[in-house]
């Protein structure tokens, strides 16, 4: 039996294909290694953009359409994916991701480009709390790329430099608008662009990690979204939420649709 989750985001799509297969005459999950990451185009639609990710995913895997028995979607734009058979939360497809991938996780931490939330999760990856800040930027990926902008650097160049400053400097805005203000007044105040860096992804961290703080931090905690790959904020989430690790996953986007994979396997059952 094999199942798609996909994860429609603001700007991207993603999909996974799961398997199942027997180990020792037990049926096991195994989601394949093949997937497809589709950064959305804007002369197409949202429901292009997933039916191309999907055929893509699909030639990549060598599975064809009429072998996959169950698709699910999940993300902002779940409901333009015309051809899923449900649709699922984006807390509740990740935290079942995050949960098969590290069995100890109780706290996930979603952060993506234009959304962060906070989920708390039981032991079979079911989501039992949550808040997020679904009508602001301020703590997601797109504050920091619009503040990375303004400081001339690209976003891997930006996270890299947080990493050299041991400063701390509050940045107040809660909007990206007055933050980019503050962060022009840093400039001309000459405050090394490390510095500014790491207060930007301070705040962000700040703003989620309280985010996260209202469901309560127990057990282990996973970080998973794009923002996963900015080291600097890794760093100001750890400090923020003091914790001695993070779970980091590999395929740190991909979690979401791997949830929503294994929920329409499970629905199969």
């Amino acid at each position: 039996m094999i199942t798609a989750g996909i994860d429609m985001g603001s700007r991207s799509v993603k999909v996974v294909l799961l398997e199942e297969i027997k180990v020792d005459g037990a049926p096991q999950l195994n989601y394949s290694v093949k997937k497809a990451h589709l950064m959305m185009p804007g002369d197409i639609d949202a429901d292009q953009a997933a039916e191309k990710a999907f055929t893509e995913a699909l030639a990549a895997a060598g599975v064809s359409r009429d072998q996959v028995t169950s698709v699910f979607a999940t993300g902002a734009g779940r409901k333009q994916v015309e051809f899923a058979t449900e649709g699922v939360t984006e807390m509740t497809a990740g935290a079942k991701g995050a949960v098969f991938m590290y069995p100890q996780a109780r706290t996930v931490v979603d952060v993506g480009a234009e959304e962060g939330r906070g989920i708390k999760t039981d032991s079979d990856g079911k989501a039992i709390d949550f808040a997020g800040n679904e009508k602001c930027a301020a703590g997601a990926g797109s504050f920091a790329e619009a503040m990375s902008r303004a400081l001339q650097m690209s976003l891997k160049e930006f996270g890299e430099a947080s990493l050299r400053s041991d400063k701390s400097i509050p940045m107040n805005a809660q909007c990206t608008v007055f933050a980019e203000s503050e962060v022009v007044s840093l400039i001309h105040s000459a405050t090394p662009k490390e510095d500014i860096a790491k207060a930007v992804l301070d705040a962000v961290a700040s703003r989620v990690c309280a985010m996260v703080r209202r469901v309560g931090i127990e057990g282990n905690v996973v970080l998973i979204g794009g923002m996963v790959h900015n080291p600097g904020f890794v760093a100001s989430l750890k400090n923020a939420m003091d914790v001695d690790q993070v779970l980091l996953p590999d395929l740190p986007e991909f979690v979401s649709a791997l949830g929503c994979a294994l929920i329409a396997a499970e629905r199969q059952h």
